[in-house]
């Protein structure tokens, strides 16, 4: 223990036994002038003063730190940093979920690219090093605020971590921060020409992966600064705004800029988090001639970034992992589902012009056409395999029977006939056009139902809120286009047309021998 402190503690426990010794003399003298008359009061009068000088007892003596304490030689431990444990699970269970679907991706390029993309964050998880990311315009600073930081800021500060297309990432080391602190300049947004676009997505990318944004403006924010700031507040990327410059203006100017940032940016930004700094001041002639470098006033953003990382840095991490680990797994979602997409549009295809031969060849009534050819048992039974979603052909029989019942209430048989009748009659011949409807009409009323079918298992067998009916109805509108009536007509001409006009030209080449020889 230092000297003056056991001195201090040698003259406290003096002072307070020589009252002790007075305070007990005192008390039994009037302890025993006070029992002759009330003794039930003089009893309570003698706990009262006893338990009031224990309480200054035990106040001095913690206050020396003599309560738990840490001995010379033997510093507290710092608690190593721990991501908050429910998102770190939650993290890895999506993370262990998207490399379960990259064994369903059959894209090469983008299977390897996923899983390299996962191990990445697992390797972020396991160094808990917080990610610091410098955006905003070319113009605004972001290089002389890093350049500021690094010679301010109180700790380590290691060599470039390596020069990437995006910029130059620092290691830093804050004083009473467990985490290593990684800093990364990007190029500026906002940029001409084609190059500059591209740098920017670069820099955009890499600004969804930060624990924390620091978006640096020299100036009150313009339009195209404000979207992309709030558009990465909406994914919850947590943002200091700094005001760079500040040294090119007046006071007064300072204020209603700083006033007017935190008004544009309330809801998503507190205005705590808008800070104002000079990284760069602009020189100065003094009145001898000699030019003034004045130093770089970044204190304001290292106490507020310093305060932040501190109170909020272990949250930051988790967050963003988690958001990371879920925008990866969202991805490998959205590639199996436009896979699936695609093998199932090619079975409805397939479906398609199957009933419309069967159809074309064998004309049926209306009512038969829709239980048989507009809607096919087995499609329905493939579309579900693709979705994972193993069915019978019975209940395949019993979904296409439930959707083309809808077919025919909403009237879209009844329309389907009329815009392929007009459709046909513009591109074939009238005399076949009679033979031709009926086939045309099932494979476009198979296509309908084959999508609409795509939407159901893509949502896990669910119509959704509108049921069946929306799902079907939106289908038809979807392929009714004009462009995509001219295509899927030109197309029926070739598989249902033809063929049709091959027949006839046969069988009345048949009629013609048949005749000559009667002859």
């Amino acid at each position: 223990m230092p000297l003056p402190r056991l001195l201090t503690l040698i003259i406290g426990l003096s002072l307070i036994l020589g009252l002790m010794l007075w305070l007990i003399n005192s008390l039994y003298r009037l302890y025993i002038q006070i029992s002759f008359t009330t003794p039930l009061l003089a009893n309570l009068l003698l706990l009262l003063l006893i338990a009031l000088l224990g309480l200054l007892i035990f106040a001095f003596i913690y206050y020396m730190g003599l309560l738990g304490p840490t001995q010379k030689g033997q510093p507290r431990r710092l608690i190593p940093p721990k991501v908050p444990e429910v998102k770190t699970e939650a993290a890895n269970e999506t993370l262990k979920a998207v490399r379960q679907q990259v064994t369903q991706i059959q894209d090469e390029v983008a299977r390897q690219a996923l899983l390299t993309r996962s191990r990445e964050i697992e390797s972020i998880l396991a160094r808990g090093e917080l990610l610091v990311v410098v955006f905003g315009t070319g113009s605004a600073g972001k290089t002389s605020l890093i350049n500021a930081l690094l010679g301010r800021m109180i700790g380590e500060v290691g060599a470039p971590m390596g020069t990437t297309e995006v910029g130059e990432t620092y290691s830093l080391k804050l004083k009473g921060l467990n985490r290593q602190i990684l800093i990364t300049d990007t190029p500026g947004i906002l940029e001409a020409g084609v190059a500059g676009t591209q740098r920017e997505q670069m820099a955009r990318e890499l600004a969804t992966e930060a624990d924390l944004l620091l978006f640096v403006v020299d100036n009150d924010l313009r339009q195209s600064e404000y979207i992309p700031l709030q558009r990465l507040a909406e994914i919850g990327k947590r943002s200091i705004v700094i005001l760079n410059k500040v040294d090119l203006y007046s006071e007064v100017d300072k204020e209603k800029i700083i006033a007017r940032l935190r008004q544009r940016v309330r809801g998503f930004i507190a205005p705590s988090d808008v800070v104002a700094i000079a990284a760069n001041p602009e020189s100065v002639e003094l009145d001898d001639g000699e030019i003034f470098q004045p130093e770089p006033d970044v204190m304001p953003l290292i106490r507020r970034l310093a305060a932040v990382l501190r109170s909020e840095g272990e949250d930051l991490v988790a967050d963003n992992i988690l958001m990371q680990s879920q925008r990866l797994g969202e991805e490998a979602r959205k590639i199996i589902d436009n896979q699936r997409r695609r093998e199932a549009e090619k079975v409805v295809e397939r479906f398609q012009w199957i009933g419309a031969g069967v159809i074309s060849v064998t004309p049926l009534p209306v009512v038969d056409l829709l239980a048989t050819a507009a809607v096919n048992a087995q499609m329905v039974v493939e579309i579900g395999r693709i979705y994972g979603c193993e069915l019978n052909v019975e209940r395949g029989r019993e979904l296409a029977l439930s959707l083309g019942k809808t077919l025919a209430s909403l009237g879209i048989v009844k329309g389907a006939i009329q815009l392929l009748s007009t459709a046909l009659q513009l591109n074939v011949a009238t005399y076949l056009v009679g033979k031709a409807i009926q086939g045309v009409t099932a494979a476009y009323l198979t296509r309908i139902a084959g999508k609409s079918f795509i939407e159901y298992f893509r949502h896990n067998q669910d119509w959704g809120d509108g049921g069946m009916t929306e799902v079907v109805q939106k289908q038809f509108q979807l392929n009714r286009r004009d462009e995509f009536i001219k295509a899927f007509v030109q197309d029926a001409i070739a598989r249902v047309v033809k063929p049709l006009t091959d027949n006839s030209q046969t069988e009345l080449e048949s009629k013609n021998s048949s005749h000559q020889q009667d002859w």
